[in-house]
């Protein structure tokens, strides 16, 4: 019921004027949550004992050859958006911000399931899971320490890849002008360009951070080949629950029953896309992040949970 409200309201910005209707909205909650969100995992790291494994994990990811290679994928991607022209009569600002977003999203997404299914998985058919639970650390502890690193090293993916991707649409503003012969940009409408996008990478880290919930909570019970697999169903189906749900207009109930027991169990990952804004050049409200948060930690919670009780009995030995 909130989305169409939401994205009413980022397009009829649009339609006033874009950055100049929604740019007096007040971000300093949106900050806010943020610089507690970072707080708090630096106290849950250096504080507690499934940090331990936290920061194990997080030194694990970024180390791997899938991590170094996802990271310099998407850079060089990037910029190869940034200098091939699109054809799009003057729109290629708006190609890139679009592009650049399934780039970061595909290339998360990828360091996440993999991490997810090398961390948990193998570690679990390997019998170094038994290890560390001999140790002062319960199960809960292995699961929860698990994904909070899984989650830290997509953090650690996201900073040096968005800021190149900032970086290039702050300069492709400047770029598109000058291959249309248009008036040179002043540094206030290539920031208000940067501003837009900004958002869209918030709602990235939201869909990333529900897909490695759910990776971890599947790396519990299936090795690595089912858990890619099932991630990759669950992305596609993930993005189709609007439209599976709306199926239901063909009066057949059974076809409604099931959409709508799709729609429930799987995360609705379609909330946290914002093609329509890029393409309108609408700046997504404070309220859609505030509302998306809330439903990504609650499903992020209820798919930890769901890897509690999986791996709670599951013989180790």
């Amino acid at each position: 019921m909130l989305t169409p409200s939401c994205w009413s309201f980022c397009v009829l910005a649009a339609e006033n004027g874009g950055i100049a209707t929604v740019g007096a909205v007040n971000w300093i909650p949106t900050i806010i949550v943020c610089v507690l969100l970072l707080v708090g995992l630096i106290c849950f790291s250096y504080m507690t004992k499934a940090g331990i494994i936290a920061r194990a994990t997080t030194k694990e990811a970024v180390r791997q050859p899938v991590f170094l290679l996802c990271l310099a994928l998407a850079v060089v991607v990037l910029l190869i958006n940034y200098v091939v022209p699109f054809f799009t009569l003057g729109e290629d600002v708006k190609m890139l911000k679009d592009c650049g977003l399934a780039t970061i999203l595909i290339t998360g997404l990828l360091i996440a399931v993999w991490t997810a299914s090398t961390s948990v998985a193998d570690e679990i058919e390997g019998k170094t899971a038994m290890t560390l639970l001999s140790k002062p650390i319960n199960r809960r502890q292995f699961v929860l320490g698990k994904y909070i690193g899984i989650f830290q090293a997509i953090l650690w993916y996201m900073l040096p890849v968005v800021t190149v991707f900032l970086v290039l649409i702050y300069f492709k503003v400047s770029y598109d002008a000058k291959e249309g012969s248009k008036e040179i940009p002043t540094h206030a409408e290539r920031i208000v360009e940067v501003y837009q996008v900004l958002p869209g990478v918030g709602l990235l880290l939201m869909e990333i951070a529900v897909m490695s919930a759910v990776s971890v909570a599947i790396s519990t019970r299936l090795p690595m080949v089912v858990n890619l697999t099932s991630c990759f169903a669950i992305f596609v189906v993930g993005h189709l629950t609007g439209l599976l749900v709306q199926a239901g207009v063909l009066k057949l109930e059974f076809v409604q029953f099931m959409a709508r027991l799709i729609a429930t169990i799987l995360p609705s990952l379609d909330l946290f896309n914002i093609s329509a804004a890029v393409a309108t050049g609408a700046t997504v409200p404070p309220d859609y992040l505030g509302w998306s948060a809330i439903y990504c930690a609650s499903y992020c919670c209820a798919a930890i949970l769901l890897a509690f009780i999986l791996f709670e009995d599951r013989d180790l030995a």
